[in-house]
């Protein structure tokens, strides 16, 4: 092909995105030559995509309210593992507040509009995010490990107080962390008048690589060792529980116990999965490939913060206490308006015996 078939081809790849320059084209800013063209978008598609984006945030908002209000609120659900459920979520609720909508903003408008310094909150809000939802990963990782591998000290070694320390510890270090690198790329970043040119960072090779392997390369190698020897751990447990050994009546206490702390750990290993699968072509990507202003690179990046969607559901489906807690605080508003400290005192005492069961 010649180039102008090569560009045409190209270009007619993406029917959502016409990125044909037309003569009449219209620029970001006409004063300046260097300006990004706009996107030429039907009305239809335009109201569509912004009528989905917003209503992945509001719902991605809901589900993790849901869960920080439940975990928050009632004393039995404040064990360790929750806490970390807690803290997870409360990076997902940062994702469907502020990032959903400025990235959906900033995909659909190739303008930016917005100026340097939101360009920089935006991704600071994004790099905080992942770093902290992986933080919290491999806290969960560690405890289902102690919990799969060490039943009998789990309740000395995983401590609420401790795991509270963790998170703030956890939580700081993103802090500080994603400021730096913050810091380091809008130093040599010019004011932004397009959307690529905010969000994509050239320039920073070494500091690129040296970000995904702390950020995603050494946490991933971490999360997988540990699930991997707590596989190894369950299928050993899972042969031992139909050995003639196991039959007596202390076994049968200690295999249930085993039994439910395992199918904790697959609920939460699912979760570390989905996370996988939803970042890891954004890193890749990044990493692997340059800028281009197509269809494909949005749905790379935006893909992520389906992420964040996803858990809640996840919880829903295999958790009972979220489902019972859910109900509950859902009904309050509807029924019983007058009845607070009644609710109360019920709720408490069906999840109370959702645990002693």
């Amino acid at each position: 092909l010649s180039g102008s078939e090569h560009e045409d081809a190209q270009y007619s790849f993406y029917p959502l995105l016409q990125m044909e320059e037309p003569k009449d084209a219209q620029y970001c800013f006409q004063d300046r030559n260097s300006s990004c063209r706009k996107t030429s978008m039907s009305t239809f598609i335009y109201i569509t995509l912004y009528t989905f984006f917003s209503l992945i945030s509001v719902v991605t908002v809901f589900l993790n309210l849901l869960v920080i209000i439940s975990i928050s609120h009632f004393k039995q659900l404040q064990t360790p593992t929750n806490l970390l459920i807690l803290s997870l979520a409360v990076s997902d609720l940062l994702v469907g507040l502020i990032v959903i909508p400025a990235s959906t903003v900033a995909i659909l408008e190739s303008c930016w509009v917005l100026g340097e310094y939101f360009c920089a909150l935006l991704l600071y809000a994004i790099f905080l995010c992942a770093s902290s939802s992986l933080g919290n990963l491999i806290l969960l990782s560690f405890d289902r490990y102690v919990a799969v591998c060490d039943p009998l000290f789990y309740h000395l070694k995983i401590t609420t107080r401790r795991t509270m320390c963790c998170i703030s510890i956890t939580w700081c270090c993103c802090i500080i962390y994603d400021a730096t690198l913050i810091n380091i790329y809008v130093d040599a970043q010019v004011p932004s008048i397009c959307f690529e040119e905010c969000y994509l960072l050239d320039g920073h090779f070494w500091v690129n690589i040296m970000d995904i392997v702390i950020t995603f390369v050494i946490p991933c190698s971490i999360i997988l060792t540990l699930y991997l020897k707590i596989f190894m751990v369950a299928r050993s447990q899972a042969r031992q529980v139909y050995s003639k050994k196991a039959a007596t009546v202390s076994g049968v206490k200690t295999i249930q116990a085993s039994k439910s702390e395992r199918k904790a750990t697959k609920t939460l290993g699912i979760v570390v999965f989905n996370y996988l699968v939803f970042w890891n072509p954004f890193f890749l990507s990044s990493f692997l490939f340059s800028s281009n202003n197509n269809l494909a690179s949005y749905f790379v990046t935006f893909l992520p913060l389906v992420n964040s969607l996803i858990n809640p559901i996840i919880y829903a489906f295999f958790y009972p206490w979220f489902k019972v807690a859910t109900k509950q605080i859902l009904t309050l508003q509807l029924r019983h308006l007058f009845c607070l400290q009644w609710i109360y005192i019920r709720l408490q005492e069906k999840v109370g015996n959702l645990f002693n069961y």
